[in-house]
C-alpha cells in the first residue's frame, strides 16, 4: 500500500509541472507552497526519513548489510525503503562494477517512491568512485592541487564540465565536490592534494569554477568541509580531530572559499566533524555544533541552501556518541542531512522521541524536509 506521502506526491505531481512552467515572477511562492503542502500531509516518520542519505546496503535487514557488495536494488530492498523512505542514498566503488550495471542500478533507485536523491563522491584525482573503477574508460586527474597549479580557472571549469557530465549520465543528482578546504598544514592527512592550493583567493577563484562545471553538466555540488579540514593534521574518519584557529583566522583563510562558493550560488554544504574550541569553546565536532552551523554558517556567512553532515559511521562520531545522540544533536544544531550513520533505525527514532518529547520542534523538522523537498523539485524527482 503506498504511504500518505507518496499518494500525495502522485496527486500533487500534475501542479507542480504546471508551475515550473512558463516561469512567472510569482512562482517561487508557488513552488514552495506545493512543497509546503507535501510537507503538511507527511507523517512524523516520513519527514524524518527525508533527512537521511544512507549507503544502499542499508537497506539490506541484515546484522552484517553494511559488508556486503550491493549492486543492484532487490525485492526486499524496495519493501524496506517503503518502510523507511529516506531521502537519498550515497554510492561506493563497492557498488560500482561496470557502465550498464551502474546505470541500471541508479534508474531502479530513482524508480522507487518518494524518489531518492543519488550521490557520489567524484572529486577527480584519488577520490573518483567512478574513473577509478576499471572499465569504465574515463579520463582520471593526478589531484586538483595538480589541476590548479598553474592559476588557470578554466582548466578546472573544464574538468569538472566532463566529470559533471559522466556523472549526471550514470544517474546520480548530487556530487560531493568540491573540496573548498584550504590545505595550510603540511601534516594533513586527510585533505592534502585534494585541496587545490594553500592560499585561500586561489582555492575560493578554483572552488568557484568547479561549481560552476557541475552546475553547466546538471550536477548539483557540495562545499567540503565547513569550517575547513586543511588545517588539521588528524583523520575524523578514525577519531577527534580539531582546527586550533580562532573565528577571526578561519575568517582570513577558510572561510574566503567557502564565502566565494555561498556567494556563487551553492547549493549544499557539508559540515566536518572537526572540533573548533577557539570557536566553541567545546570539543563538539562542528557537525553537533549550533555555534558553528546556526550561528556562525547561517548567520554570519548568510548561508540559506542544505546542510549536509559528513558520514556519520566516521570514527569522530562512532568513538563518543551512538546513532541517536549524534543524530539529535546534529538536528538541533541546525543540520538539513544526516549521511550514513552506523545505526540508521537508531537515529531515525532518536529524532522522532527527541520531537515527541520537545527536545526538538517539528518546525525544525519541517524547516529541513522543505529544503531538501525543494532541491528534489530542481531536479525533478518530485
Amino acid at each position: 500500500m503506498k504511504s500518505p506521502f507518496t499518494l500525495l506526491l502522485i496527486t500533487l505531481v500534475s501542479l507542480s509541472v504546471n508551475i515550473s512552467c512558463g516561469r512567472r515572477s510569482d512562482n517561487t511562492s508557488k513552488d514552495d507552497a506545493v512543497i509546503e503542502r507535501i510537507v503538511g500531509e507527511m507523517s512524523m516518520k516520513e519527514k524524518v526519513c527525508q533527512m537521511f542519505i544512507l549507503r544502499p546496503e542499508s537497506l539490506v535487514c541484515s546484522e552484517d548489510a553494511l559488508s556486503l557488495d550491493v549492486t543492484g536494488l532487490g525485492e526486499s530492498m524496495s519493501g524496506f525503503f517503503s518502510e523507511y523512505p529516506v531521502g537519498g542514498f550515497c554510492l561506493f566503488p563497492k557498488n560500482i562494477v561496470s557502465p550498464a550495471q551502474l546505470v541500471k542500478f541508479t534508474a531502479d533507485l530513482h524508480a522507487l517512491s518518494p524518489k531518492p536523491l543519488l550521490c557520489v563522491d567524484e572529486e577527480g584525482g584519488r577520490v573518483a568512485r567512478i574513473a577509478n573503477t576499471e572499465g569504465f574508460g574515463l579520463k582520471k586527474f593526478e589531484s586538483m592541487t595538480a589541476l590548479a597549479a598553474d592559476s588557470d580557472p578554466q582548466k578546472v571549469y573544464d574538468a569538472s564540465f566532463y566529470i559533471g557530465t559522466y556523472v549526471k549520465e550514470y544517474g546520480f543528482d548530487i556530487d560531493f565536490a568540491p573540496v573548498a578546504d584550504v590545505n595550510t598544514n603540511p601534516e594533513n592527512i586527510v585533505i592534502g592534494p585534494r585541496a587545490f592550493s594553500d592560499n585561500p583567493r586561489t582555492a575560493a577563484t578554483m572552488v568557484v569554477s568547479y561549481m560552476q562545471g557541475l552546475k553547466e553538466a546538471g550536477v548539483t555540488g557540495c562545499l567540503k568541509h565547513f569550517p575547513g579540514h586543511g588545517d588539521t593534521k588528524n583523520d575524523t574518519h578514525t577519531g577527534y580531530a580539531a582546527s586550533t584557529k580562532t573565528w577571526d583566522e578561519m575568517e582570513a583563510c577558510e572561510m574566503v572559499p567557502f564565502k566565494a562558493g555561498i556567494a556563487a550560488g551553492a547549493e549544499l554544504i557539508m559540515i566536518a566533524h572537526i572540533a573548533a574550541p577557539n570557536v566553541t569553546g567545546t570539543d563538539v565536532p562542528s557537525t553537533m555544533s549550533p555555534v558553528i552551523v546556526r550561528e556562525k554558517l547561517r548567520g554570519s556567512l548568510d548561508y540559506d541552501g542544505l546542510i549536509i553532515t559528513d558520514a556519520v559511521e566516521m570514527g569522530a562520531i562512532t568513538q563518543k556518541y551512538n546513532s541517536a545522540e549524534a543524530a539529535v544533536g546534529m538536528v538541533n544544531a541546525g543540520v538539513d542531512i544526516i549521511l550514513m550513520p552506523s545505526d540508521f533505525i537508531q537515529a531515525v527514532d532518536g529524532i522522532i522521541k527527541a520531537v515527541g518529547e520537545g527536545r526538538i520542534s517539528e518546525k525544525r523538522i519541517d524547516e529541513s524536509v522543505c529544503r531538501i523537498l525543494s532541491l528534489k523539485q530542481k531536479k525533478g524527482l518530485l
